[in-house]
């Protein structure tokens, strides 16, 4: 079942959406218009004028691991905004990139939040030519150096399917990085890969193969969201896809499975941060009881539906998910500082 839940959790839908933000545009080392150099040519043939803006402002950053002799050139994307407050850093599902926040991210920068999207090692876009293990420890470590060396300050730390496994896993881990969590349509009670891990490598690779395929991601589309024009569909399929054509995707990808995947339910309840939970009503790829489960489990947790939306509402509704999201950050920020609004009216 993993490949069935995990490969509806990495599409990239492509809907229309306006931003009407009004920010200096970033600094990245790619001529005006173009897209970086390392992104796969097809990247030229998306439609989606958000995900071909976002791929724009992708770039790669050094960062230094324990487990390769050199920096690994991370993907991500970095803030416009700069701020005082906690940022947020953006998480993506199971086999995905950031450019699952192409409508969200704009919309908390209007917000005035600082607001960083992340690939995690092994997915995305960064560089793994010289290829690293893309086990859990090794994602979780190379997301730590990464924070230790560019964040470098607390932060909310969404993660949507099984980027909320990613989350909690780090949140448990290194407790003093994370100051709230927002997990969406959370995938946190699968055992890691299961049988999966057992194949032997051929066998595993032929698999893979299979789950990068165009038919499978296309039909995972259809499972995902809940009502999109077939034209969306294939683009937005397209956009979930570009990751898995760099050469070192195969490599990554079984290295990942092999190693047994995320199993984090035994630490649910080890998490000390406030948690925002937030979940389509009409999910067809994790249920709606899970939810309910994980708000009852995690110590301190609000949990909020989104009704007429599928796995990912960060894609599928951006306008409830970004509200929802900016609520709860603001809020926790007026409780952990309640002098602040005292402080802005006096200024």
């Amino acid at each position: 079942m993993f490949f069935s839940v995990s490969i509806c959790s990495s599409a990239a839908l492509s809907l229309p959406l306006r931003c009407n933000a009004k920010i200096s545009s970033p600094r990245v080392d790619v001529a005006a218009d173009a897209f970086p150099s390392f992104l796969p040519r097809e990247m030229h043939t998306i439609q989606d004028p958000s995900a071909r803006k976002f791929a724009m402002r992708i770039q790669r950053l050094p960062v230094p691991v324990r487990f390769s002799e050199n920096p690994i050139m991370s993907s991500c994307v970095k803030p416009m905004v700069q701020s005082k407050e906690t940022p947020v850093v953006l998480l993506h599902g199971f086999d995905s990139s950031c450019l699952e926040w192409r409508y969200v991210l704009p919309l908390l920068e209007e917000s005035g939040i600082e607001t960083w999207a992340i690939d995690i090692l092994g997915w995305g876009f960064s560089d793994l030519e010289k290829l690293p293990p893309c086990n859990v420890v090794s994602k979780r470590d190379h997301f730590y150096q990464f924070w230790k060396y560019y964040i470098r300050r607390p932060m909310t730390l969404v993660g949507p399917s099984l980027g909320s496994a990613v989350a909690i896993d780090f949140a448990v881990n290194y407790p003093e990085a994370v100051e709230k969590l927002v997990l969406i349509g959370a995938s946190v009670y699968a055992e890691g890969t299961g049988k999966l891990a057992t194949l032997p490598r051929s066998v595993a690779y032929a698999g893979v193969n299979l789950l990068k395929s165009f038919p499978l991601r296309l039909y995972a589309t259809y499972l995902t969201f809940t009502n999109i024009s077939f034209s969306a569909s294939l683009d937005w399929t397209n956009v979930g896809r570009l990751h898995c054509l760099l050469p070192w995707w195969n490599d990554a990808t079984v290295d990942f499975m092999t190693s047994g995947g995320y199993n984090v339910s035994p630490l649910i309840g080890k998490v000390k941060q406030k948690t925002l939970i937030i979940w389509g009503e009409n999910d067809r790829i994790i249920s709606n009881k899970f939810a309910v489960q994980l708000h009852c489990e995690l110590p301190d947790a609000t949990i909020r539906q989104i009704p007429h939306c599928g796995h990912l509402p960060h894609l599928e509704r951006p306008d409830s998910t970004i509200k929802l999201i900016v609520e709860f950050v603001q809020r926790e920020a007026k409780q952990l500082n309640p002098y602040a609004a005292q402080v802005s009216r006096l200024n």
